[in-house]
């Protein structure tokens, strides 16, 4: 499964909020590199 792509067109469809794509980081399904490149903001 391709979680990046998965996760990205979500949050695109406003699925998923910024805290729910953080939540993938923590789960080690994206890095926190692809999560600024979802959401436009740092990772903290």
């Amino acid at each position: 499964m391709d979680w990046f792509r998965s996760i990205s067109l979500f949050y695109q469809w406003k699925c998923y909020l910024n805290e729910d794509v953080a939540k993938f980081v923590r789960f080690d399904k994206i890095t926190p590199e692809q999560y600024e490149e979802i959401t436009g903001l740092e990772y903290k």
